[in-house]
């Protein structure tokens, strides 16, 4: 049976759409989840599934009577010389009802939300510094920024220097990395808004990997893409059935822990550079294009040094070779290995990109740090520190 143009024209169109779907896929793991791996993302050829079957971020509810429901309060607390401070202890007390408490962050700010209509008392106090009062208005689901807190220094103490450890400050900065999450539900921990970030202690990065690796929407992500998987027969020496769904599963799963504890925590660690991802938000379109790009291959040391990143190439090379030990023998093998970690260098540099110019506008409740500190536009690479 002969076969028309106008079919012809439709098998080229859907295979040029499956190609199109299959690079969905790689780009989007790394965007999503710093530490899954590239050796299943390259072997999808039908991401549209994958898409079709995450779950959708509810639509915000609007209130037909008017605005309503919660508000939130937000300010700066400064020293004498008006330099920021964090690590202030800020309280808001109604005349009835529970005491809500927070510190002021990188940046000196504070932010409550969730905060019921009301009038509140305003409280905050810092060592060596008098505790300072006001009183807050909130509205109804609206926000109420105060004037910025300067403390004063109280007599007793006006020669003494109060700090905080850098260990302290990193901890307050990963709190409110936890925060961020793309659409309200998909984790973004390895991306750090602060402008003054600090480096994380090695307890620290892998606290952050493991919070990655636990995540409830991890485990959801990974049976979704299992499943595209077990419907497009990919690792078929897997099988089909149940057996061959808890394997793929299993691959999966184990491919992101052991690229995520070794790439973000493990090698970070011993050659000490940071496995974040610092947004720059900041100069031309270009400059901040060839930054993001730049970050597939390069990262911060904890010296604040830009370095070869080592860490996270190091990572997803130790992380394919394992997975020899348990992929079927078909999909086995050191060019494999190497392939993969290349299309996962360009698939981190699209995902960069992603996160320079469109995932901050996507994640609610990101901090407000005030104007960010300039990134260089071309890291200038030095090599890492020996272990």
């Amino acid at each position: 049976m002969s076969v028309g143009p106008a079919q012809k024209r439709f098998d080229r169109n859907a295979c040029y759409a499956r190609r199109c779907r299959r690079g969905l896929v790689i780009f989007l793991l790394p965007l999503l989840f710093p530490g899954a791996s590239w050796s299943q993302a390259a072997q999808l050829s039908d991401a549209r599934l994958m898409a079709e079957a995450l779950p959708q971020a509810p639509a915000p509810q609007q209130s037909a009577a008017g605005v309503t429901g919660p508000g939130t309060v937000g300010g700066t607390v400064m020293d004498p010389s008006g330099a920021i401070v964090v690590g202030a202890v800020v309280t808001l007390t109604p005349a009835d009802g529970p005491t809500l408490s927070t510190v002021s962050a990188t940046g000196g700010a504070f932010h409550f939300i969730d905060v019921p209509a009301g009038r509140y008392q305003l409280t905050v106090s810092w060592p060596g510094f008098a505790t300072q009062t006001s009183t807050v208005t909130v509205q109804a689901g609206e926000h109420t920024e105060t004037p910025a807190i300067k403390l004063v220094m109280t007599a007793a103490n006006s020669n003494v220097e109060v700090t905080l450890s850098t260990r302290e400050i990193a901890d307050f900065q990963i709190k409110e990395q936890e925060k961020q999450r793309i659409l309200g539900f998909l984790p973004n921990f390895y991306i750090s808004y602060a402008p003054h970030p600090v480096p994380l202690s090695t307890k620290q990065k892998f606290e952050l990997a493991l919070k990655t690796n636990l995540d409830p929407v991890t485990f959801v992500v990974t049976g979704i893409i299992a499943g595209v998987e077990q419907a497009e027969n990919g690792f078929a020496g897997y099988g089909q059935g149940a057996q061959g769904y808890a394997k793929r599963y299993g691959a999966n799963y184990t491919d992101g822990f052991t690229s995520t504890i070794i790439g973000g925590a493990i090698l970070p660690s011993l050659l000490k550079q940071d496995p974040r991802y610092f947004y720059k938000g900041t100069g031309t379109v270009k400059a901040r294009a060839l930054y993001a790009i730049a970050n597939a291959v390069v990262c911060k040391g904890d010296n604040g040094k830009w370095q070869f990143d080592y860490s996270a190439i190091g990572g997803a090379l130790a992380s394919g070779g394992i997975s020899n030990l348990y992929y079927p023998k078909g999909n086995r093998g050191a060019g494999l290995v190497f392939e993969n970690a290349a299309i996962g260098i360009g698939s981190t540099a699209i995902a960069n990109l992603f996160q320079e110019f469109l995932v901050k506008k996507l994640t609610p409740h990101i901090p407000k740090y005030g104007t960010p500190t300039t990134v260089p536009d071309t890291p200038a690479i030095t090599p890492p520190p020996t272990p």
